[in-house]
């Protein structure tokens, strides 16, 4: 599966339409990290927590949107972008979407 935020993919011509696929996840603070993240303000670096919990949910919301794109029998989404919304204190959704298309 080619993924890009092109508009199409570079050296390809799209054949197939398909439309819009997504894929999301909602994911919420742990009470550890929360902790560690308030001390690491006081002195400052990288909050590794919530880097590892944002780099799994962009992981689980791609494969579902690859898992969608293939059932529509797609090779390649493009134009994709990723959006993030407060769902409750705590907790977030990551949404990504693109357009599914087959590409040769």
């Amino acid at each position: 599966m080619i993924l890009t935020n092109l508009e199409n993919v570079p050296g390809k011509k799209t054949v197939e339409h398909f439309g819009l696929v997504s894929g999301s996840t909602v994911r919420a603070k742990h009470i550890g990290k929360d902790i560690a993240a308030g001390l690491k303000n006081i002195v400052g670096g990288e909050l590794r927590g919530y880097t590892e919990l944002l780099q799994e949910a962009r992981h689980e919301s791609v494969g579902r949107m690859m898992k969608e794109a293939e059932r529509m029998g797609a090779n390649a989404v493009v134009n994709i972008r990723f959006a993030t919304s407060s769902v409750t204190q705590g907790a977030s959704e990551l949404f990504i979407y693109g357009t599914a298309v087959r590409v040769e």
